[in-house]
C-alpha cells in the first residue's frame, strides 16, 4: 500500500476497510494525529457490544514484548462484534511488533497507531506503506483551505452564521496546530451562544491574543514609519500593564524576522513571497504595514536598527523607572529611520 494522497485522506478515513486493519497516523501535527485517530476509533467501535472491545496500548510496552500487539489483536471480543486496537507509539522501535501483527492472520480487527513526525524510510512508515495490509497517513499542520474547512464545519454544526471578516479574522488568528484551533473555536462558540451571528469583534476578543495584537501594532507602526500610530498603540498598551522591556524585547524579534525576510528579497526573492512564506504565518490585517516596512528597509539598515533597539532594551532592563521613556524614544527614533527610507 502506497502513502494516502492528501486530497483522499477524507475517504479513506470515512470508511472501514476489512483488507486493510492495520492504519498508521503520523506527522508533526500532533492535534491532527489525535483527531483522526480519535474519530476512527470511535467509527471502528460503532455498533459494537462488547464495552471491552477498545484496547489501549503504550508502544513502549508492546516494543518489549513484539508478540502482544498481534495477540491483542487476534482476540475474539467477549461479546462477539470488531476488536478495536489504539497504539500510541513512544520512545522505543515497535516495527517487530507490527511486523508481527501483519503477518498474523487477524480477522475482523481494526488497529490504529498514533506516531510522530516519521520521515520518509522510517522503519515503521516504510513498512506500512509497503504493506498491502496497512495505510499509512501523514498528518501535517492545517493550510487556509483546512482552517476555512474546520471553520466551516463547526459554525454549521453549532447553528451560528459568522460574518466574512469575522472568518477571514479568525482565520488569520488560528495557527496550524488542529487540536490547538478546534479549542479555539470551540470557545468561540460558547462566547457567541445564543447569538445570531458570529462577528469580528468577538473573534478578537475571544481568540485573538490581546498582548501579542499590542505588540504588532507597536512594532508594525513603528517599521512603517507611521509614529503617531506608534505612540498611540505604545501608549495604550504600556497603559494596559504591559512592560515597556518586554514590548522592546518582542519588537526586536520582529525586527529579526524582517531582518532573514529582506535578506531573502535581497538574494532574489520578492516581498510577497517573503511574507506568504513567513512562518509563523502573518496575520492578513498587518500585511499591508509589513509590506510597507520591506519595501522601506534594507538588510543592513535592519541590523543597524536591531542593534540600537538592543541598547535601548538593555538600558530599559537597568532603569525600570525611565524604561517606558527610553522604549518610546527608540521606537520614534525607528519610525524616523523609516520614513527617510
Amino acid at each position: 500500500m502506497v502513502a494516502v494522497r492528501p486530497a483522499d485522506v477524507e475517504s479513506t478515513l470515512s470508511r472501514i476497510d476489512p483488507l486493510r486493519p492495520v492504519v498508521l497516523l503520523f506527522g508533526p501535527d500532533t492535534g491532527l494525529v489525535r483527531e483522526r485517530a480519535a474519530n476512527y476509533l470511535a467509527r471502528a467501535a460503532k455498533g459494537t457490544d462488547d464495552p471491552f472491545g477498545l484496547v489501549r496500548l503504550d508502544g513502549d510496552e508492546i516494543a518489549g514484548d513484539p508478540g502482544r500487539l498481534a495477540d491483542e489483536a487476534g482476540t475474539v471480543a467477549l461479546f462477539g462484534g470488531r476488536r478495536v486496537v489504539s497504539v500510541r507509539a513512544g520512545s522505543r522501535n515497535i516495527v517487530p511488533a507490527v511486523e508481527a501483527l501483519l503477518a498474523a492472520p487477524v480477522e475482523d480487527a481494526v488497529i490504529v497507531i498514533e506516531a510522530g513526525d516519521l520521515k520518509r524510510g522510517a522503519g515503521l512508515r516504510a513498512l506500512c506503506e509497503s504493506s498491502p495490509r496497512a495505510v499509512a497517513i501523514a498528518c501535517y499542520a492545517d493550510g487556509e483551505r483546512d482552517l476555512a474547512r474546520l471553520v466551516d464545519t463547526m459554525t454549521t454544526e453549532a447553528g451560528i452564521a459568522i460574518d466574512r471578516d469575522a472568518r477571514a479574522e479568525l482565520m488569520g488568528l488560528l495557527g496550524g496546530d488542529r487540536l490547538a484551533s478546534r479549542g479555539e473555536i470551540s470557545k468561540l462558540l460558547l462566547y457567541a451562544m445564543g447569538e445570531p451571528r458570529i462577528t469580528a469583534e468577538q473573534v478578537r476578543a475571544i481568540v485573538g491574543d490581546a498582548s501579542s495584537l499590542a505588540i504588532d501594532e507597536v512594532a508594525d507602526a513603528a517599521l512603517a514609519g507611521q509614529s503617531a500610530e506608534m505612540s498611540g498603540a505604545f501608549g495604550k498598551a504600556i497603559h494596559e500593564g504591559m512592560r515597556a522591556d518586554v514590548l522592546l524585547g518582542a519588537v526586536c524579534r520582529t525586527v529579526q524576522n524582517l531582518h532573514m525576510m529582506r535578506i531573502g528579497i535581497e538574494s532574489g526573492g520578492s516581498v510577497e513571497r517573503a511574507i506568504d512564506g513567513a512562518r509563523p504565518a502573518i496575520h492578513f490585517r498587518r500585511k499591508p504595514l509589513i509590506e510597507k516596512a520591506l519595501r522601506s528597509w534594507t538588510a543592513e539598515r535592519l541590523k543597524t536598527a536591531l542593534l540600537t533597539l538592543d541598547d535601548a532594551l538593555l538600558a530599559a532592563r537597568r532603569n525600570a523607572a525611565l524604561a517606558p521613556a527610553i522604549a518610546e524614544r527608540v521606537l520614534l527614533q525607528i519610525a524616523g529611520l523609516a520614513r527617510r527610507g
